[in-house]
């Protein structure tokens, strides 16, 4: 079933109304969080988790914003057609030159896409720092199908990760098929899995020569 947030317009407003909640929230930086990006950035996921799913509005059939540290996502909703949502918060400041943030496994996003009712989506936020208050400039709030490959790259941890490249510069493909980019998603992975068998191969051999160095050594050392 199709999404009526993200197959309309709608979700533009979710992304409206979440920046203004931040911008007209009270101060709430302080001297330390407003120096600590990751500080700044768990406030800022407090304030939307309080208030999320207000701001969905006629989308919100059920939501939670109780996850473990290491679960998929911050949040999550139901809609009321039963579709499932989880949402990863991500926060970044644009007077900075380079963030790149991990988004998630590519074995767990495709474990859960497995589901055509599930729905891996990003929230966005992107802001600066005026004193001890944010100013937030941008929200972008999609699900991970509308997220260009040309901003996007798979880090190696695990079965790697998916990242941002660069969250100043993300492409936006509004309504683009899930079957298309999860094809395209694989065969960036194809892509990606023989060079790093060519590191590992590289890495055997480095610690091959640190073996045989440290074997010629007397004993006494």
């Amino acid at each position: 079933m199709k999404s009526s947030l993200f197959q309309t317009t709608e979700y533009l407003q979710v992304q409206a109304r979440v920046r203004d909640l931040l911008n007209q929230s009270e101060d709430f930086l302080s001297g330390y969080t407003a120096q600590s990006p990751r500080a700044a950035g768990d406030a800022i996921e407090n304030i939307i988790s309080a208030s999320f799913a207000q701001l969905l509005g006629e989308h919100c059939g059920e939501y939670s914003a109780s996850f473990a540290r290491r679960a998929m996502a911050d949040l999550a909703f139901k809609d009321r057609d039963g579709l499932y949502y989880v949402v990863d918060v991500k926060t970044h400041r644009t007077d900075t030159k380079f963030n790149m943030p991990n988004l998630t496994s590519v074995e767990r996003l495709a474990r859960f896409y497995e589901d055509d009712a599930n729905y891996f989506t990003v929230l966005l936020v992107g802001y600066t720092v005026q004193g001890m208050r944010i100013d937030v400039s941008e929200v972008t709030f999609v699900p991970i199908e509308f997220l260009g490959w040309d901003c996007l790259t798979i880090g190696a941890l695990g079965w790697g990760q998916i990242q941002i490249a660069n969250a100043n510069h993300v492409t936006i493909n509004q309504g683009y098929s899930r079957k298309r980019w999860m094809i395209e998603f694989c065969n960036a992975l194809l892509e990606f899995y023989p060079k790093e068998i060519v590191k590992i191969g590289e890495r055997i051999s480095r610690f091959e020569q640190v073996r045989n160095f440290w074997l010629q050594k007397p004993d006494e050392l």
